[in-house]
């Protein structure tokens, strides 16, 4: 009997990229295309290109929703580079998976399982029912919002600026607000202090935050309890206690800490006072506005900053950080230790272990990045006069993607600015995601199934 040799290129089975290397070089390739079209001249208010590292920082730091910038947004882009800056903000703030599905759902294209597949990472779910339905209850509550946030904000923008600038301003700020972005268009590199006792203005800014941070998951499960039975699952709960604690604890600890300090709080009303403090509190939460002047908060002031950038927004929004459920998980794992327990629980349900395993290789990576980061800026700048403090806060703004910045990152030197923006991309693309896409990981069962000796070391 007559056997053909088979073709090793029949038997070639294709690749395909794991849904972690698709998200991870998605944002790569969105951040490319921004850097590209920012470094035309047109793009540019004096018809002068910003140059490559202008472009690359810019991009970045819209794609990944930062805020931090060393070209002044408001005065450095023409009105068409505004355009691609705040494009390159939504489709950050939203996920370029759910821009690509909204443009297959537009255009009648069948959604794949594989691109169900990436959506369901890209949104943090773990079930792959639905997400179409979520994916469109998303993108209607975005418009909603960011719209209801613009109109608010037209109130004192176009009487300032008149219609068109004042509507094209409102929308902008609606948008970066939103997206927890902090890019501005006031120009000087100010943001918001000349508007600080404005309470409209402030109110509104922080509302739309505060929305942006909650997670689309929250939202929707908010808007349609009332339709239907049942508790609120343990994930939205814990969204709002840890929300409601870190925002109004954080304002409480902000006006104590301020609130004589005549270059932040000290001149202000009572009133204006809490107000700021607040907004201070909500735009620490990855937001990257600022109605105060961040280089003069006292040191305190800035440690309480860097804490609340770290722990950041809820999962499945549009900020950073670890995210508040990961800090929940990690006090969980460090109460159920002291307690002598076996189970991680909390509000009476047993959470995963790998879910508590996760949270401490998420912290422990971004505590790794900011602190080495931090010690590398410092070496770098070491012929500079800056405080530790304020490299600190730099390195944690870019890390969680927040964008506050108290020394300005256009002062600081070419190879540190690069460190930011590396920063920036890990932030927004997750420690973890950005491992699984480039570390080999094994499937082999086999290997799976090895048991090595257990033997105890001595800890503490």
């Amino acid at each position: 009997m007559n056997r053909t040799k088979p073709n090793p290129k029949t038997m070639r089975t294709k690749r395909h990229f794991q849904p972690e290397q698709v998200l991870a070089l998605g944002f790569l390739v969105a951040i490319m295309a921004g850097s590209l079209l920012l470094m035309l001249p047109v793009c540019a208010a004096d018809g002068h290109s910003v140059g490559l590292m202008g472009a690359v920082f810019t991009a970045t730091s819209a794609v990944c929703v930062t805020g931090l910038n060393i070209v002044d947004i408001g005065l450095g882009y023409s009105t068409l580079g505004h355009v691609v800056i705040l494009i390159l903000i939504q489709m950050g703030g939203l996920g370029f998976m759910i821009f690509a599905t909204l443009g297959m759902v537009a255009l009648g294209r069948r959604i794949s399982l594989r691109s169900r597949v990436l959506i369901r990472d890209s949104m943090n779910q773990s079930s792959l029912s639905g997400l179409i339905r979520i994916t469109k209850w998303t993108s209607v509550l975005v418009v909603l919002i960011e719209t209801l946030g613009a109109c608010l904000l037209m109130i004192r923008f176009i009487p300032t600026y008149g219609v068109g600038k004042g509507i094209w301003f409102s929308f902008f700020h609606s948008i970066s607000a939103f997206c927890n972005a902090g890019f501005d268009l006031l120009g000087n590199f100010t943001s918001f202090v000349p508007l600080q006792n404005d309470p409209l203005v402030v109110a509104t800014l922080s509302g739309i935050i505060i929305c942006g941070s909650m997670g689309f998951v929250v939202f929707i499960e908010l808007i349609n309890k009332p339709f239907q039975r049942g508790k609120l699952t343990l994930h939205t709960k814990l969204v709002l206690l840890v929300t409601g604690i870190l925002l109004f604890g954080g304002t409480a600890l902000f006006a104590v800490l301020e609130w004589n300090n005549p270059n932040t709080l000290g001149g202000m009303s009572p009133g204006n006072k809490l107000l700021n403090a607040l907004f201070q509190s909500t735009t620490c939460r990855t937001a990257g506005f600022c109605a105060v002047d961040q280089l003069a908060l006292t040191d305190s002031s800035k440690l309480l900053s860097c804490v609340l950038m770290f722990i950041g927004a809820s999962p499945a929004s549009t900020g950073g950080g670890v995210k508040t459920t990961t800090f929940v998980m990690l006090l969980l794992m460090m109460a159920t230790v002291i307690r002598g327990k076996e189970d991680h629980v909390l509000m009476k349900k047993r959470i995963a272990r790998d879910t508590v395993s996760r949270a401490v290789t998420i912290v422990l990576i971004v505590m790794g990045a900011i602190i080495g980061c931090t010690m590398i800026i410092s070496v770098i700048e070491s012929d500079r006069d800056f405080n530790m403090i304020d490299l600190l806060f730099e390195v944690t703004s870019a890390v969680t993607t927040t964008g506050l910045s108290s020394i300005g990152s256009g002062n600081l030197s070419a190879p540190s600015q690069l460190i930011l923006i590396l920063l920036m991309y890990l932030g927004r693309v997750g420690p973890l995601t950005l491992g699984f896409a480039f570390a080999k990981r094994l499937n082999n069962a086999a290997q799976n199934r090895i048991h090595y000796p257990e033997e105890n070391i001595m800890i503490g």
